[in-house]
């Protein structure tokens, strides 16, 4: 009831004119900013992040749900027309969604993508607002050692689900670690890594490292492999969805749903595993085998469903623990670290307003979206056909604005080509980048509670798994690590006998 109270409140803070008109700019520059190719919902919000700086938090916070919902339809809109997935979690809705707007069916498919996305983002924030007060109450009883655990229960689900490899995802999330340790330890006072630059002392901006990897690095790495000539977009005409394919996708919307909240609410989530447990479900489930892999309606409801449920419920960790389990979620850490708030248990509490504001203002984006964005394909289908370096040079020029407004520093410039170089290099031998970028963010706070609980401890390690809460995680990074390999090992020998 508390919690319902909170969230009345903060729709009567988001309803104001103002910030419907900020919810508003938010839709429209998430969607547009990602509905371009190869750019996802994290490389929106990572552009578009120096915007709100200029913003007081909650209008700021508004806006970023607008740009964070909005990026994930615009995702689902190049997934479907163009067969460019934006991020990992869209595969599943460009592998059956192209199919369909190659038969024809473009307008079908971009439908049940948003109203999949209406339904799953509408109940995975309701959720959100139910269950976020509860994990607070568990998260104020856990201790330094536990959250420690925590994150590296974090750092290693990401680093071994995303990427091709778990090898190369340890590895970039070691990159991020590195950088995470430029500036000043804040227990000793002692410089490290800054190379005797004094801009360096508070270490290296979040908002310009994720705009390197992410921007910079991606648009250097479509430039390398460019080819001239127009981009095929598939059609967006053609019936909308009729009562079959209503028939067909509200429960696959219903699936998706179930499987991608709790997926990106547990501290080790994220929105790939659901997106491709919904694609499977749906595909073992249906009673039109014959179209999958040929343009299946399920194929694309599902999965879209998961992937904004998941959107959600990364939210839960971000808010109430100030862990983020995908690259979206930590640049939206690094948000608000930027207005000197720092995500917890006690988030809830010192920030009440704008947090259960943030949370209204998602119902209003997504309302938005699907009364705005289905009339609005055909401005989106236009901003596909941008020639490409036309479009990416116009990347590179706002990432370059946008980095240097956040400090006013040249050197931050220098710092953005480095990265960038760096991000380029990672997509050209195959690294994720959001490990990276979590373990910038994260390993700080690791490396803070780890030290907190040795010096409580007197240096004892065993205080690391005192707790039946820490064990339990630990254990759960363990499998993180162990049972990929072990999952491919058993199916290259079942190969191999057959």
């Amino acid at each position: 009831m508390d919690a319902f109270v909170a969230l009345l409140d903060g729709f009567g803070e988001a309803l104001t004119p103002i910030n419907l008109l900020f919810a508003l700019l938010g839709v429209l520059l998430g969607t547009a900013v990602g509905v371009l190719p190869g750019i996802g919902p994290a490389m929106t919000v990572a552009l578009l992040l120096p915007i709100t700086y200029v913003l007081e938090p909650t209008a700021a916070f508004i806006m970023f749900a607008g740009i964070y919902y909005g990026g994930m339809y615009g995702g689902s809109t190049t997934s479907i027309l163009l067969n460019t997935p934006g991020e990992s979690s869209s595969i599943m809705t460009a592998l059956e969604g192209n199919k369909m707007a190659k038969a024809g069916r473009g307008a079908a498919a971009l439908g049940t993508a948003a109203i999949g996305s209406f339904v799953a983002g509408t109940i995975a924030t309701l959720l959100l607002a139910l269950v976020a007060p509860t994990v607070v109450q568990l998260a104020i009883s856990i201790g330094p050692a536990d959250y420690f655990a925590l994150a590296l229960l974090a750092f290693l689900a990401v680093a071994t689900v995303l990427g091709s490899s778990p090898l190369r995802g340890l590895a970039s999330l070691c990159v991020g670690l590195f950088l995470g340790l430029v500036g000043t330890d804040l227990l000793t006072g002692q410089q490290r890594f800054t190379f005797g630059l004094p801009q360096l002392a508070d270490g290296i901006d979040v908002v310009i490292v994720a705009v390197a990897l992410f921007a910079v690095g991606e648009a250097l790495h479509v430039a390398s492999r460019l080819r001239h000539g127009p981009v095929e977009v598939m059609s967006s005409k053609g019936s909308f969805l009729t009562r079959q394919d209503f028939r067909r996708s509200w429960k696959p919307w219903l699936r998706g749903t179930a499987l991608g909240f709790p997926f990106g609410a547990l501290p080790a989530g994220g929105a790939e595993i659901p997106t491709f447990l919904s694609y499977a479900t749906e595909r073992r489930l249906t009673k039109h085998p014959e179209e999958f892999g040929r343009g299946a309606i399920e194929g694309v409801a599902g999965p879209e469903a998961a992937n904004n449920a998941a959107a959600a419920g990364v939210l839960v960790p971000l808010l109430t623990l100030g862990l983020p389990t995908s690259a979206t979620a930590a640049i939206l850490l690094a948000a608000f670290q930027g207005y000197g708030i720092q995500p917890g248990p006690t988030l809830l509490t010192t920030e009440s307003t704008l947090v259960w504001t943030l949370i209204a203002s998602l119902f209003i984006g997504n309302v938005m979206l699907l009364v705005l964005n289905l009339p609005l394909v055909g401005i989106w289908v236009k901003l596909l056909k941008i020639p490409r370096p036309y479009l990416y040079a116009g990347i590179l020029l706002f990432a370059s604005l946008g980095s240097y407004a956040v400090n006013a520093q040249p050197l931050d410039l220098v710092i953005l080509l480095v990265l960038g170089l760096l991000g380029f290099a990672m997509r050209r031998f195959g690294w994720p980048v959001a490990p990276a970028v979590i373990g910038l963010i994260l390993g700080p706070i690791a490396e803070t509670n780890l030290r907190r609980a040795l010096a409580i401890s007197d240096g004892d390690l065993s205080t690391l798994v005192d707790s039946w809460f820490s064990r339990v995680v630990l254990l759960v990074a363990l499998l993180a690590v162990v049972l990929p390999p072990l999952l491919k090992l058993t199916r290259r020998r079942k190969e191999a006998l057959v």
